[in-house]
């Protein structure tokens, strides 16, 4: 029993420090960690784009109508409105406004022709350029044009739907913060699943409640706050940045295990811009999900396993050769017993 006792003390020592000292390397890293400073960024072109940003980037505008010959103060349509802050910290950053729109939009009033005009889609642009090759824009349209939201208009589901090409920005490339990454990610979904104005212009179905519609997730704050939603609603792809196959609802993710376990579906998906190094550290598998959380089933400590087998393998001995010892004494019992009424 002395011995049994000393081998659970060990084991629970052994487990505290090989945590403690794991959190503690990971806690440094966090705090090393340098956040860009993209305040002071000046565009070379933001006089040309200002022309523009002038009426478009407030919430109201003025001109002066000639026929009436007077001032007049209007309100800016808010899908119209362009917010210098978010545009001068996206990707599209270095661009002038005429780079994508028509060079008539510089004539006011615009020439109402330019309503009709054919917006550009990431292809247009990013397709074909070697500089651009390692992103995979082909593969990735390609991949879209397979998604279900893509079928839900006769002219296909355009990029811009999903990404507003005057302040959307790559952030899990760009960023060491996940919990950022994951909440700048799901908010791309909830714009429209989660504003039925939005939702309408898409389809005819009755609003969705997603907290109902995920009823069926336990702890599903947890959830929401530490995935996003394409790592259940996408198909993964190793080849692409992020994944944009959009699967059907019937072939989300369930399956606990999928998520739960070595092969986390996380490490291929949430996880997969971390480096190779950063994902075994001091014995864990799966180790860089613990700089943001803990995952019941994917976080792993080699050590602690190979130290939980020993000490099942050791009790497992000491309760066998305990066992035979017993028997034997029993054996002894009953052949001395046998011998005295013998004689």
């Amino acid at each position: 029993m002395k011995i049994i006792r000393f081998l659970i003390i060990l084991f629970l020592f052994l487990t505290s420090y090989t945590s403690a000292s794991s959190a503690e390397v990971f806690s440094l890293k966090r705090d090393d960690q340098k956040t860009q400073d993209t305040t002071t960024f000046k565009s070379q072109l933001s006089a040309d784009n200002e022309h523009c940003l002038k009426c478009h980037g407030q919430g109201k505008y003025e001109y002066t109508n000639e026929t009436l010959g007077k001032q007049i103060r209007a309100l800016m349509c808010s899908e119209r409105i362009i917010k210098r802050e978010e545009f001068y910290n996206s990707n599209h950053k270095n661009f002038s406004c005429t780079d994508c729109h028509s060079e008539q939009y510089s004539k006011f009033p615009h020439p109402g022709e330019l309503r009709m005009e054919q917006k550009l889609n990431c292809i247009d642009c990013h397709g074909g350029d070697p500089k651009f090759a390692q992103y995979h824009f082909e593969e990735i349209d390609t991949e879209y044009k397979q998604s279900i939201h893509y079928k839900l208009e006769p002219d296909g589901f355009s990029c811009w739907k999903c990404h507003n090409p005057h302040s959307y920005k790559i952030n899990i490339r760009n960023s060491l913060n996940i919990k950022e990454t994951i909440l700048y990610d799901n908010s791309i979904c909830l714009n429209c699943h989660a504003n039925f104005d939005r939702f309408q212009l898409l389809t005819d179905r009755k609003e969705i409640d997603i907290l109902k519609t995920h009823e069926w997730l336990p702890n599903q704050a947890a959830h929401f706050l530490n995935v996003r939603c394409i790592e259940c609603h996408t198909r993964v792809n190793d080849s692409i940045l992020v994944s944009h196959f959009i699967r059907p609802k019937k072939e989300a993710v369930r399956l606990c295990n999928e998520c739960h376990s070595q092969n986390s579906l996380l490490m291929s998906s949430l996880y997969k811009f971390r480096s190779k190094e950063q994902r075994h550290n001091n014995g864990f598998v799966n180790g860089v999900i613990l700089n943001e959380s803990y995952v019941i089933g994917a976080n792993r400590n080699s050590y602690l396993n190979l130290f939980s087998l020993l000490g099942f393998l050791a009790i497992l001995i000491i309760i066998t050769v305990h066992v035979i010892f017993r028997i034997k004494k029993l054996k002894k019992i009953q052949k001395g017993g046998q011998d005295v009424s013998i004689s």
